[in-house]
């Protein structure tokens, strides 16, 4: 067996073991210091549309450039996002490290996982949030790296009905004494669909 072929025997091991360590794609998550409302709501679980497009996933059987370093990263993200699902905000803030910042639109930035934690009081029942990742890069040396993706958080307003927000986040993570903490995570609004930005009002 060449080279090649042992780094794609190697890849594809990687991948089912993420398949099999998490339960979701990429499970659940909350957007950077991104607060429940006050008032409890019932959880409403986002509809699923069988004629949209397929979630872009990061495969290493369908895109073999992807490397070890990426396929980590993405597994670990994968994490995070199923312990948030199941703990809500206070798992949220956990997984940052003491220095960890989040910067979300419009909004001062949060510094520090004591003050994100602070912020990071949600419950997975009232406040929901899936997202997908799109690309992953592992810095030199593999101590850090940063996966960014699409996000979509559901709450429900004051007459039950869903609201749906959707936007563009990325993760940066580094190794704090051998362990994968992140250290900034950012969320921006999704961008306009196709001409929607630059097309003029009609009278």
């Amino acid at each position: 067996m060449n080279s090649e072929s042992k780094h794609r025997a190697a890849l594809k091991m990687l991948f089912a073991a993420l398949l099999l360590t998490s339960s979701r794609s990429f499970g659940q998550t909350l957007s950077p210091a991104q607060t429940a409302p006050s008032s409890a709501a019932s959880p409403v679980a986002p509809s699923i549309d069988p004629l949209a497009p397929p979630k872009p996933t990061l495969n290493p059987l369908t895109m073999p450039t992807l490397t070890a370093g990426q396929l980590e990263l993405v597994k670990l993200e994968g994490e995070f996002c199923d312990d948030v699902a199941k703990r809500g905000g206070a798992a949220f803030a956990s997984w940052f490290a003491e220095d960890g910042i989040t910067l979300q639109n419009g909004k001062p930035p949060v510094r520090g996982r004591a003050a994100i934690a602070a912020g990071a009081t949600w419950d997975p029942k009232d406040y929901q949030l899936t997202w997908y990742a799109e690309g992953a890069q592992m810095g030199p040396g593999n101590e850090s790296g940063f996966t960014w993706g699409h996000y979509d958080a559901t709450t429900t307003d004051k007459s039950g009905h869903p609201v749906v927000i959707a936007g563009r986040y990325i993760t940066v993570w580094k190794k704090v004494a051998g362990k994968w903490k992140v250290a900034l995570d950012a969320s921006a609004d999704e961008a306009p669909v196709g001409a929607e930005c630059c097309v003029v009002p009609k009278p």
